[in-house]
């Protein structure tokens, strides 16, 4: 399928192929039939991804404070290589758009194909002719509503939930300050509320449309006397609600606003502004201030807008999903009428130059795209030859297919892959296509797919590398077994015990070999370590400090279900390295969370002691609530009268007989390379996993137990699982 794509580096927009979306459970796919550009919103991006380096800093002061922190904790190399691949990726554009469902995910029955409906969400319903949409950010189209006036419905949903903000009723006065598209359609919304509406805007063009939508009174910002002249409309009070619809850095709209609002009044938030005012004015007035947040109640919280979980009606009456059918229903019976805003509409393939002219200061309030009736739903694209890698393609290679194309994938996994001459990049998959598309091209993939089928049916792919959100690596890791493939899988191997055992036995079956990413005992920090206390004859303690710092609120490792608890999820790479380090598996666990376990919560803050075969023990501290600018990892071992220190794995020393010796590996050395070398490696001599599996496994049993151990408040003594299952652990 064809989707409008954009550089953020260097600010280049195209038309781009990529893989069509998959259907997801619970979701539809939708051909798209319209979908609408807005103004406002996306000149801002278009225009941020065409600003320099420096100007980008400093749009985004938050970006880089994330950047600092990333140099000291990963240096400066590390970090420039992340951010420039990040920059480099290609990012889609769009968040509102009308069309037809053409498949309906397992779970749904609320739609059927054919139906028509209106689509919402940034990186949902993006310029594209495909796109896959979760339930609740989809809407059926009435009957007689053409899909050309649908694709406005969620920047009318944006409208109106500015409205229900205000709490505007019957007769309400209300001065709506900026006439773009949302101020626009917020003054036929306000006119089908039956208020009396006043629009103010910059521009004399936007003022006649506001007259056509029905303004009573609509008044350019420079009028004579404009205050005066907004109480006189009034009767003397002042307006009851200001509107403030206005994308501009400039304090004059709140002034404004507070200048003509009546006594209490209202003044309600909708553009980007700054909340800059008067205090005296607001203060006398005693003006409330409200913000009106995108859509509705539902915007940003992934249970609603992810998985379909409804709020219900008796609590909150309008969400996003229900702002979006009132907006059709009125369109339905004529209160609203898009066509007034005299939207330009562009064939989909002329986007490049719609876009041009936005930037270039096009006065058109709403540009819409129109999209073919004929396109065909394709779930592979091959790259072009031109950027492929040079790897042979006979002979002693491994034909690499990648599941996922993340950060981590894109920044770490595949620039060590690209280094091994043995790999031969095959294909790169994600679910929604745009991401594989952006990673194989920059990375010389031979083609990308949105279905990950595409790999395991594919005998020129003999190794799949999952790098998948947690819930499906033991899913996907079974199937490509299973498919013959061998399998290289990012941690944690498995979330349950149940998908333990499901991995467990489909390598059982199959022999493949089947390697976690454990990469920390593959750092030559490690291995040095581990020789500097070979053939001791006395246990060692083995203490590992991880500052891990908080996660953002809307993080998908958050989600018990999706990401597991961290102790699992990242707990596990220092349990294995306390494994490889002490040369035994542990078996007993103690573990604690700070401020003890409350059921159904586990928090970020656990101290894990483990109990080794050998009498040896192991502490893991792993920190959320510490400084984040602080060094990250720091583990140190004792024993048998030497110390060993690894330095956030940029050095180790080794101190014995109070001498020091240090390991410095240029940059920074978690061995993430030389964990996928010896995967590669171990496949090419058809040797066994250079990380045996029972370690692995014992690993994950480990990590599985210390939820068990902080709940119960007691050690979890571990025993052998039987041949082909975990579950006894």
């Amino acid at each position: 399928m064809k989707q409008v794509v954009q550089n953020y580096d260097n600010g280049e927009l195209r038309v781009e192929d990529v893989p069509a979306p998959i259907c997801r459970a619970g979701g539809v796919l939708v051909r798209t039939a319209f979908s609408l550009v807005s103004a406002g919103t996306e000149r801002m991006k278009v225009g941020q991804a065409r600003m320099g380096l420096v100007a980008k800093a400093r749009a985004r002061p938050d970006k880089v404070k994330q950047v600092l922190q990333s140099v000291h904790q990963v240096g400066l190399t590390a970090t420039y290589a992340k951010v420039r691949e990040r920059l480099a990726a290609l990012t889609p554009l769009g968040y509102s758009l009308a069309g037809v469902v053409e498949e309906v995910g397992a779970g749904l029955d609320e739609f059927q194909v054919g139906d028509r409906v209106a689509c919402a969400g940034e990186g949902v319903a993006c310029h594209a002719e495909f796109v896959s949409v979760p339930r609740n950010l989809c809407a059926r189209v009435p009957d007689g509503v053409d899909l050309k006036d649908a694709a406005f419905a969620t920047v009318g949903a944006i409208a109106m939930n500015g409205v229900r903000q205000a709490r505007v009723t019957l007769g309400d006065s209300v001065l709506v300050i900026g006439l773009g598209l949302v101020g626009l359609l917020a003054v036929q919304i306000l006119k089908a509320a039956g208020a009396k509406v006043i629009g103010v805007d910059l521009d004399p063009a936007k003022v006649d449309l506001a007259r056509r939508c029905g303004a009573d009174l609509a008044l350019t910002r420079d009028t004579a006397g404009l205050e005066q002249t907004v109480r006189d409309a009034t009767g003397g009070l002042g307006v009851d609600v200001a509107y403030v619809a206005a994308s501009t850095k400039s304090s004059d709209p709140l002034t404004l606003a507070g200048e003509v609002t009546r006594d209490r009044g209202t003044v309600v938030i909708v553009g980007m502004v700054p909340v800059e005012a008067d205090w005296q004015t607001y203060y006398h007035k005693e003006l409330s201030v409200l913000l009106s947040r995108s859509y509705g109640p539902g915007r940003y919280d992934p249970q609603y807008e992810q998985k379909g979980i409804d709020y219900p009606v008796g609590y909150v009456r309008w969400t996003e999903r229900r702002n979006l059918e009132e907006f059709l229903r009125l369109i339905a019976i004529g209160r609203i009428n898009p066509g007034l805003l005299e939207p330009r509409v562009f064939k989909f393939e002329d986007a490049p130059e719609a876009y041009r002219q936005l930037h270039e200061g096009s006065h058109a309030v709403g540009i819409l795209f129109e999209y073919p009736v004929d396109a065909p739903v394709e779930r592979r694209v091959a790259l072009p030859a031109a950027v492929r890698a040079d790897k042979p393609k006979n002979g002693d290679h491994v034909g690499i297919g990648l599941i996922g194309a993340g950060n981590f994938a894109t920044g770490t996994l595949i620039p060590a892959l690209k280094k091994i001459p043995a790999a031969r990049l095959r294909g790169i998959c994600s679910a929604r296509g745009l991401s594989a598309a952006s990673a194989g091209q920059r990375h010389g993939f031979e083609y990308c797919a949105s279905d990950y089928h595409e790999l395991l049916n594919d005998d020129q792919i003999d190794a799949v590398v999952i790098a998948t959100r947690h819930d499906t690596h033991a899913r996907f890791a079974a199937e490509a077994m299973r498919a013959g493939k061998h399998v290289f899988v990012e941690k944690p191997l498995a979330l349950t015990h149940e998908q333990l055992d499901e991995v467990v036995a489909a390598q059982a079956e199959t022999g493949k070999i089947l390697m976690p990413g454990f990469n920390r005992r593959f750092s030559p920090l490690s291995i040095a370590v581990r020789d500097f206390f070979a053939g001791r004859t006395a246990p060692i303690e083995v203490l590992c400090r991880v500052n891990a710092g908080p996660l953002a609120d809307d993080s998908w490792y958050k989600d018990e279900a999706e990401g597991g608890w961290r102790i699992v999820s990242e707990g596990c790479h220092f349990v294995d390295l306390i494994q490889f380090l002490c040369g035994c598996p542990p078996r007993r666990v103690h573990a604690r969370m700070t401020g003890g376990h409350v059921a159904g919560r586990q928090n970020d803050n656990c101290i894990v002691t483990l109990e080794m075969e050998d009498g040896s023990l192991g502490m893991l501290a792993y920190l959320a609530n510490g400084d984040p600018g602080f060094e990250k990892e720091r583990i140190e071992v004792f024993g048998q009268g030497r110390t060993a220190v690894i330095e956030n794995w940029r050095q180790a020393r080794l101190v014995a007989e109070g001498k020091v010796r240090k390991v410095s590996p240029a940059g920074t050395a978690k061995g993430h390379g030389l964990e996928l070398q010896a995967f590669l490696t171990a496949m090419l001599n058809r040797d066994g996993a250079p990380l045996p599996l029972p370690q692995a496994v014992w690993t994950t049993l480990t990590t599985l137990s210390v939820a068990r151990a902080c709940a119960s408040d007691q050690p979890i003594i571990l025993e052998p699982p039987r041949p082909g299952s975990s579950s006894d652990a």
